[in-house]
């Protein structure tokens, strides 16, 4: 009877966590950029021999049909355009990110709702400031222009600097398996870090588009629905959970008693 405790009380853990993973896409259904994110889940049998044989499939032992949460990946694909006609809004189409100069720690991020701070730099509000290929980039105003290869132009057609577009995911660092293993690190508001020991490599391939955002890659009425599945699904643990105890309770009180 404790195999059924085991098998219910993981599937209440893994959809709690689908859960958590699943309103965090909604907190940022409005975040430019942001890229969804899914929970994978497998059988604890499966997770065994993964772990212990390498991939081999040969049966070890009896598993058990319990699950767990293997990775929560993040969908890298590109989202739709949306213009905006702010000078300051920014899309890139193809691979890359913008770099963000923060307080502590530099950060990468396809969200490019960007504006301009007091002393006329370009920054990504609560985040910092947007670099470019030589350092943090000036605009004074409103009255510049951002051409397709990332230069950044006054109204007088002088360069102001050129973006900073990099692409750690470039020369198959992301093919890896296992989110420890990926080049980039998830931080709050559609904000990435890149991973120990990985080069962010200068992307190539892609264009800038001013006064355009780049939507979320989520569907708002497919993430309430999958939030709906996952509460159900948690809710019929929850149950199985009172039917096994009931059960154990029975077992030990008139069962017992017998004799």
């Amino acid at each position: 009877m404790l195999e059924g405790f085991y098998i219910a009380a993981s599937g209440m853990l893994t959809q709690q966590r689908t859960i958590n993973v699943l309103a965090n896409n909604m907190a940022n259904v409005k975040t430019p950029g942001y890229k969804a994110r899914r929970v994978l889940s497998e059988t604890f049998e499966q997770e065994l021999l993964i772990r212990m044989e390498k991939n081999n499939t040969q049966v070890i032992g009896a598993g058990e049909a319990t699950r767990i949460v293997r990775d929560v990946a993040t969908d890298f694909g590109e989202n739709l355009l949306e213009e905006t006609g702010r000078p300051f809004d920014m899309a890139l189409v193809g691979p890359g990110y913008f770099n963000i100069q923060g307080e502590n720690n530099q950060y990468l991020t396809r969200n490019g709702n960007f504006d301009v701070d007091t002393e006329g730099y370009l920054i990504l509000e609560g985040a910092g400031r947007v670099l470019g290929e030589d350092g943090e980039i000036e605009v004074g105003g409103s009255y510049f222009t951002v051409s397709e290869d990332g230069v950044v132009m006054d109204s007088e057609g002088s360069e102001l600097g050129r973006l900073l577009i990099t692409d750690p995911q470039a020369a198959g660092n992301g093919e890896q398996e296992g989110a420890a293993d990926l080049p980039l690190v998830q931080q709050a508001n559609g904000l990435y870090t890149v991973t120990e020991g990985v080069e962010n490599t200068p992307a190539t391939g892609y264009s800038v588009y001013q006064k355009v955002l780049e939507r979320p890659n989520l569907d708002l009425n497919r993430e309430y629905t999958l939030v709906m599945e996952a509460q159900r699904s948690f809710q019929s643990c929850a149950n199985a959970l009172k039917i096994i105890d009931g059960i154990n309770q029975k077992t030990a009180t008139q069962i017992a008693s017998i004799g």
